[in-house]
């Protein structure tokens, strides 16, 4: 099973890992929940989420991948019949698997944007970026998204991408283009920071985001469900790339790089975006900054022009979202292929081909929903929630389908799986490992208390 499925080679798990945590969370969504939740005070129970919350559920799922060595359902499966409980437990990794699908469908367009936004930048940057191009960036986008050939083509040309790198295998493929992307995107995003830090407005970024002030119940609730979020955890993606772990691998040890890596990454997004935030009058900001993922299009272009290197820096940054996105449909994908390549004997390239393009499939309609055509479009899937397939999908997903995920993966390592037989798969390649116990605790009592009071507060 091993030498079929393959196994990561040295560093590879962390730079797969890393990259699947890292995506469009990291770059935008976090800079933006910072900045309406006050800065500092977030940032500090951000933090502390990530350490009791969201590294303790990493560890359990590398845990229970590396223990089995197989996909999300096959692994809960054989070890929920090793401690003689029922095989309905195999229902915690079906939901991570239908969560990285569905998840994969919409973000792959999401993804596609950011590429055609690369090359809207790169043409600004060398023809001139105009006050009329700077008017019209909204209706440029909006005329975009109505632009259904657009919109396929450029999902079609994500997933094509995302299934080249999954067909190429473990090493071959996964590792080597992550341990090329990775790298690179720090490198490319450790350069815009230095470029801010020459800023005017840098000083008062730094301010905002370490100043310790009040922060709400919201927030609070915010900053555990992105913490539990940004970290790919829910989806099945952390147990599937924890199968490829060798067994002399630390698994404490890259959960921590892994977790480090990604923090580090959305404060260094922090750190760009708010410099440009605040290198515009204060008046504009609250009318411009907004939580829509469109921001990035409408809004984010004339900021990067009224700024010095901003012909350089804006196509960068585009590119640098774009690799990002790459790097965690890559993981999106391997969940679903690992799973009929383990439980069905199918090939990786038979079940690349087949996962990827249904996945574009299910996804022509979220491509279509955002103006491109008007019955799909104006279709509520969901009561209450917009953007028709795009937008029920995301909530689902995003609200429902990874906490529920995440929850009952810390339930099932904490309460089902025999404590001694976690310690040891913990400790082999590692030591002795004078935390479990709080590990166990956290798992068991805080993580599904906390989750649980982001299904609440959604109810």
């Amino acid at each position: 099973m091993k030498q079929k499925r393959g196994l990561f080679g040295r560093a590879g798990f962390v730079f797969a890992a890393a990259g699947s945590a890292v995506g469009l969370g990291n770059i935008w969504k976090f800079p933006y929940i910072t900045f309406a939740n006050n800065g500092g005070s977030f940032v500090l129970v951000y933090l502390l989420a990530v350490l009791c919350i969201g590294l303790p559920v990493m560890l359990a799922e590398i845990l229970v991948g590396r223990r089995t060595h197989q996909s999300p359902v096959g692994a809960i499966i054989s070890l929920a019949q090793a401690e003689n409980r029922h095989p309905a437990w195999g229902m915690v990794g079906w939901l991570g698997i239908a969560s990285g699908f569905m998840i994969l469908s919409f973000y792959s367009v999401v993804s596609g944007w950011t590429v055609y936004y690369f090359a809207k930048c790169l043409k600004w940057s060398l023809s001139g970026f105009t006050s009329q191009d700077a008017s019209n960036l909204g209706d440029t986008f909006t005329f975009f998204l109505a632009d259904g050939k657009w919109q396929l083509l450029l999902h079609g040309g994500f997933m094509l991408t995302t299934m080249g790198v999954v067909m190429g295998g473990i090493q071959k493929g996964i590792e080597r283009i992550t341990k090329l992307l990775m790298p690179t995107l720090f490198i490319m995003l450790l350069m815009m920071v230095g470029v801010a830090s020459t800023w005017p407005s840098f000083p008062e970024t730094l301010n905002f985001l370490f100043h310790i002030g009040p922060v709400t119940g919201h927030g609070i609730l915010e900053a555990v469900g992105h913490a539990f979020f940004t970290l790919s955890l829910g989806m099945g993606a952390m147990m599937t790339y924890g199968s490829y772990l060798p067994n002399n691998d630390s698994i404490p040890k890259a959960g921590f790089v892994v977790v480090l890596l990604d923090t580090m990454i959305g404060m260094m997004a922090c750190l760009v975006m708010f410099s440009i935030i605040f290198s515009v009058p204060e008046a504009e900001r609250g009318g411009s900054f907004s939580q829509s993922m469109t921001i990035l299009f409408t809004t984010l272009p004339r900021m990067f022009y009224s700024l010095p290197m901003g012909a350089i820096l804006a196509p960068t940054f585009y590119i640098l979202v774009s690799f990002a996105a790459l790097t965690s449909t890559i993981s999106l994908l391997e969940v679903s292929v690992a799973y009929f390549i383990d439980q069905r004997d199918w090939s990786r390239t038979k079940a690349t081909l087949v996962v990827g393009t249904a996945i574009y499939i299910v996804g022509i309609p979220c491509a279509l929903s955002l103006g491109a055509h008007p019955g799909l479009s104006s279709m509520e899937f969901l009561p209450g929630i917009e953007s028709g397939a795009f937008g029920a999908f995301d909530y689902l997903a995003s609200n429902w389908m990874l906490p529920i995920g995440g929850v009952g993966t810390a339930i099932f390592v904490g309460w089902i799986l025999n404590s001694q037989t976690s310690r040891e798969v913990l400790e082999r390649g590692h030591g002795p490992i004078p935390w479990f116990n709080l590990w166990l605790f956290l798992l068991k009592y805080v993580c599904p208390i906390a989750i649980g009071g982001i299904l609440l507060s959604l109810i």
